[in-house]
């Protein structure tokens, strides 16, 4: 009797065992095989969507990327909706962000996007793009392209007028428009071309001195802000000066350095594409410093725009997509080498700084090795705190500068500006 029980409670246990072994199996064939999708959000097919695609090649078969083109405008208005609603289905892996806006996401929807802190080596990249992806000492994002800025010249124009690249180092912008105004006496060459409604280049002035339009904890911060007026008298100076064509809109604006109506624009490195579309100007251009402010702590280094990816925390491919971020954006010099070649993308992640790409000589800038000295000046930019309205901030000021051109109070128009600002974000 013994022997036919202990008979029985083996073949019991066998037919368990099989039939663990079964489920199991069925558990294996139901999980998904091959490659896991990354969906991810983005504008410009040239630049960002080509930029992410690459990644995607040279990471492997393991991750297949789905890159959604949006225009701008249609990508951030869909986020917000979808955030907004509490709705995470349909929501991208990976998103990608303008910095100016990046605090604007994460602080009005907490919670809605991984944090990295731990999960990123952020000390690789430059502190000004971390600082922008930051709340409350924690990290959202993986920087990507930099806004770095110059101040990228016709060397044959300055040339005429008697100056040379010595002349154009680590110079104040009083000292910027006064070499402009003896050019356009002695030559009758214009030094830049700027839209008085456009806040571009207050926003570098701001930057280089290490201020803003809000206080460290992002409060608005206009009124008694003495960067901002003195970034306010010198964008003035520069609109009201003879040296200085008036455009309007990116075409007249870019139009405007490749006709060779003026000789100068400082502006963020994306512009160089734009720069080498003059016609026969090849070995004709340089970049120097960007001017700074003449306040205290200001420096010759700024930066405008710029962007960065985020991962949303709701994404069931999280930690994929954290891995894919890590292994191409966050350590892979090859690709920060291959997309400044392909795409004139200058990466934030400072070890990419003294790659071979980085260190080409460019013809079109009289053999300058305009990167490296680009990646030097991303190094120097100070780190702000851009809070979460930069463009209601940058609207109400420039809606007040035409009053001031025409000789107005910028300590008044200040008054007015906090006022108008804390209004609208209300």
């Amino acid at each position: 009797m013994k022997k036919l029980l202990i008979a029985v409670l083996v073949l019991a246990l066998v037919f368990a065992f099989v039939g663990c072994q079964k489920e199991a199996a069925t558990t294996e064939v139901e999980q998904p095989e091959g490659p896991v999708t990354l969906t991810v959000w983005a504008w410009d097919p040239n630049f960002n969507i080509a930029i992410m695609e690459l990644a995607g090649e040279m990471y492997g078969e393991d991750v297949v990327l789905d890159v959604v083109d949006f225009a701008k405008g249609d990508l951030e208005q869909k986020l917000h909706t979808m955030l907004a609603s509490g709705t995470t289905e349909g929501l991208p892996d990976i998103v990608l962000i303008e910095d100016y806006l990046a605090q604007t996401y994460i602080q009005s929807y907490p919670g809605s996007f991984a944090d990295l802190t731990d999960g990123v080596d952020h000390s690789q990249f430059g502190p000004y793009k971390v600082g922008l992806m930051t709340s409350e000492e924690k990290v959202y994002g993986v920087p990507f392209d930099s806004g770095v800025s110059g101040f990228f010249y016709r060397t044959d124009l300055l040339a005429a007028a008697g100056y040379e690249a010595a002349d154009l180092e680590n110079i104040t912008w009083d000292e910027f428009i006064a070499i402009g105004e003896d050019m356009y006496e002695k030559t009758g060459q214009k030094l830049i071309a700027t839209d008085p409604l456009d806040g571009g280049l207050v926003r570098v002035m701001l930057n280089g001195a290490g201020a803003w339009y809000f206080d460290d904890e992002g409060n608005p911060a206009l009124e008694g802000n003495e960067v901002l007026a003195e970034a306010m008298r010198v964008y003035a100076a520069i609109v009201n000066s003879p040296m200085t064509k008036h455009t309007s809109g990116w075409g007249e604006w870019v139009g405007a350095i490749n006709s060779g109506d003026v000789a100068s624009i400082t502006t963020g490195c994306w512009i160089v594409g734009s720069v080498k579309a003059g016609e026969g100007q090849s070995g004709q251009w340089a970049v120097a410093p960007t001017p700074r402010l003449d306040v205290e702590g200001a420096v010759n280094a700024s930066n405008l725009g710029g962007s960065s990816w985020y991962i949303l925390d709701s994404s069931e491919n999280k930690a994929t997509a954290i891995e894919f971020m890590n292994t191409m954006y966050a350590g892979d010099d090859a690709f920060y080498q291959q997309i400044l070649m392909d795409n004139g993308a200058v990466g934030s992640y400072m070890p990419s700084a003294t790659g071979e790409a980085y260190a080409q000589e460019d013809e079109f800038f009289g053999g300058q090795a305009i990167y490296t000295d680009l990646a030097k000046w991303a190094g120097e930019i100070p780190q702000i705190n851009i809070g979460m309205h930069t463009y209601a901030a940058d609207g109400v000021i420039m809606n007040l500068m035409p009053a001031i051109y025409e000789g107005g109070s910028i300590e008044d128009a200040l008054v007015d500006a906090q006022a108008q600002l804390e209004s609208q974000i209300q």
